[in-house]
């Protein structure tokens, strides 16, 4: 099972850079995307229905603004999109799709760096999704959440981790949930199963020469149970063409 996860950054924008083009050579199973940034009524029947692929979209109410999508060459057993409070359900930031066995989640967790009122949203979501990331646990199936976290767990996971630690995605408080999400609620980041190497980002800022000097952040993520843990047999971060100012990030698992 090969699952693809990209925080595209507008897929109509993403899809001009060839983003599609590039999906359809890679063949994996499920492709999830972040900050879609459309309504279905406003995409062209080639990113609706690639070949191949079924699609599934949440977006948010508002135009231009997040939004997730899923696409899956097999019909999943069930799609959800609702978590139940305002800012996961109206900015569409969750897909999920079951299997037999196994969900596919596409998250999109909120950035906080626009401000306090955001960084307060941003908090709201993350002790309610540790709910649900504990109920996860106890369902008795495998989840893999797919998607941009918007933190940067580890000091190994930026570049400039010293000059970030009064910013937003690299907060006390941040990565200390995410101890939580990878210790006590016992969740595994499969990428650092595989890989442990530094300078492995996913993210990088537009502003100055952040992508040429791969000054940068890890914020994509494919968590899973830790029943997945041994069945990851690939992780890759592709980096040869760009398509978004976040990289997409590939695991393969033996399922």
């Amino acid at each position: 099972m090969k699952i693809i996860t990209l925080n595209a950054n507008g897929v109509r924008s993403a899809a001009k850079k060839g983003l599609f083009n590039w999906l359809l050579k890679q063949k994996a199973d499920v492709v999830c995307l972040q900050e879609t940034k459309a309504q279905v009524e406003q995409l062209d029947e080639q990113l609706i229905h690639p070949s191949g692929y079924l699609s599934f979209f949440n977006s948010a109410e508002k135009k231009g603004y997040s939004g997730v999508a899923l696409y899956a060459r097999l019909e999943p057993d069930k799609v959800e999109d609702r978590l139940g409070w305002d800012c996961a359900d109206r900015e569409g930031r969750f897909l999920q799709a079951d299997y037999q066995g196994v969900s596919v989640v596409s998250l999109y967790l909120p950035s906080g760096t626009s401000g306090e009122e955001r960084q307060a949203v941003k908090y709201d979501f993350m002790a309610r999704f540790e709910q649900v990331l504990m109920t996860m646990r106890r369902r008795g199936r495998e989840f893999i959440v797919c998607g941009d976290w918007n933190i940067a767990h580890k000091k190994i996971d930026l570049k400039n981790w010293r000059g970030n630690q009064k910013n937003s995605g690299f907060l006390p408080d941040e990565r200390a949930w995410m101890d939580k999400v990878f210790g006590e609620i016992g969740m595994v980041d499969a990428f650092r199963v595989l890989n442990q190497d530094a300078e492995q980002y996913t993210w990088w800022s537009n502003r100055g020469q952040s992508w040429a000097k791969n000054v940068g952040w890890r914020i994509d993520y494919q968590v899973v149970t830790p029943g997945l843990a041994d069945r990851i047999k690939a992780v890759s971060i592709y980096k040869e063409q760009r398509f978004s100012d976040h990289a997409p990030l590939i695991i393969e698992y033996d399922i």
